[in-house]
Parts: structure tokens; sequence; C-alpha cells
């Protein structure tokens, strides 16, 4: 009778450990694509724009929307790129150019809370927000190090979204329509591989003129801070891939 309470005990734990398998199991298979596909803005964006997207990645030569991404603004211009991995030709191209639709503040980094700047730097997208009150949107991870070691005391402020509505304080605010696109962009370069995705936001484009342009004006200690962004445009103007980026102890970036 013990031999058969101890089988049946063992049974019970088994299944018992199975049934937790399943539910564990069934969340890990859960796609970020699927997750993101219950909430109804999502559902709509992929709806309206799938196939808008899918025509300008075809446009590049990619024949799926399940590639990896990399994201650059440029704050004079109002210019957001989208620029898709090739894997054929093992670099980057460009899929298309949203107009970022408002804007505020001034050329330069943000240093504090309430400047109602938009950043400068070398950044990631670390939030998707399918509740935003902006329709949907995209956290930027400011701060990031160098702006903690370069910003002006110590609440530098934050919650800088690529977003839609057009309305914005610091932000990068594209159309209800863009932003949808870029959006579902996003979703599935997440859904790929889960690796980060990169956004770089130039205060201009930094070719060797209009950054000899932009200097003759600027306060001096913007010129370093500039200079310093202009190797990262540089970077990825001339090989068309991402640099691994690090940030010494003075704020700088360096880029490998």
């Amino acid at each position: 009778m013990k031999n058969l309470n101890q089988t049946s005990n063992t049974l019970k734990i088994l299944i018992v450990s199975l049934f937790m398998m399943g539910i564990l199991n069934s969340g890990v298979s859960q796609s970020f694509k699927s997750q993101q596909l219950k909430n109804e803005r999502v559902k709509k964006a992929y709806s309206d724009k799938e196939k808008t997207l899918l025509k300008r990645y075809k446009k590049v030569g990619l024949s799926s929307l399940s590639q990896n991404i990399f994201l650059r603004a440029f704050k004079e211009s109002g210019e957001l790129e989208l620029w898709v991995y090739s894997q054929s030709e093992r670099k980057y191209v460009l899929a298309h150019i949203y107009a970022i639709c408002e804007k505020s503040g001034e050329l330069g980094p943000k240093r504090m809370m309430g400047d109602q700047q938009v950043p400068e730097g070398f950044y990631s997208i670390t939030q998707f927000n399918p509740f935003s009150s902006f329709f949907l949107s995209l956290r930027v991870n400011y701060p990031n190090t160098s702006d903690r070691i370069l910003g002006i005391g110590n609440n530098l402020g934050g919650d800088i979204f690529i977003h839609g509505n057009c309305i914005t304080i610091g932000c990068l605010p594209l159309t209800d329509s863009f932003i949808k696109e870029v959006y579902i962009a996003c979703v599935e370069a997440k859904n790929l591989d889960n690796q980060p995705i990169q956004i770089h936001i130039f205060p201009y484009r930094m070719n060797s003129e209009n950054h000899q342009f932009h200097l003759k004006g600027a306060k001096k200690t913007l010129v370093p801070f500039w200079n310093n962004l202009k190797e990262g445009f540089d970077y990825f103007e001339q090989k068309k891939t991402l640099p691994i980026i690090k940030i010494d102890k003075q704020g700088k970036y360096i880029f490998k």
C-alpha cells in the first residue's frame, strides 16, 4: 500500500509539473509580435500600413518585414530615416524618410529637465507603448551615460518618445499615419531577434560643408560635442553598418 501511495504521489507531481511546464512554454512561445497584436491600435497599424511598408522594403530588395532596422533623425530638417539591414549586401539600406511634423527647442543637446530640447546622441528604443496618449509611441533611452556625465544638475528629464499626434515638447512626433509604419517596423525587428533598435539623433546632416557652416555660429561648448557626433555620423555614412559605441569618463562617444 505504501508503494502504491508513493507511486500515486509521484504521478500527481509529474502531472502538475507537466501542466506548469505547458503554461510556461506557452508564455515563452508567444512572440513579441503576437503580444503587440492583442492591442487594437497595433492591429489597426498592421491593417492600414503593413502592405505600404512591405512595398518600401521590396523596393530595396527585401521580401519580408522581418528585418533588423536602424533609425536616424535630423532635427534641423525634421527627418526620421528608416534603414533596413540587407543580408545579401551586408549593410543597411534606406527604406524611407519620414517627416518629423513638429519641433521644440533649438539645435543642441538636451542637458536638463524642462529645457524643451530634443536629445542629440546615440540611443536605442527601450519601450513600445500601444496605449500612448499620442496614439503609438516608442521610448528613446535618454538620458544615456553620456547625458548623465554632461548633463546639468541631478534631474535631466526623460520620457523622450517617437510618437504620433504631431505635438511635442522634446520628442520626435510623427503623423499617426507615419507612426503606424515606424511602429510595426520596430515590432518586426524586435520580434526577429530581440536586439536593441538603435536610433542616432543629430542636430543636422553632418556632411563636411554643413558641419563647418553650423560650427561657425555655434557656442564654444557645442563645438567638441558636435565634432564627436560627426565621428559617429561619418562612420555610418562610410560603412552603412553600425559601430560599437562606448562612452568614456568625460562623456565622449568612442566608435569601433
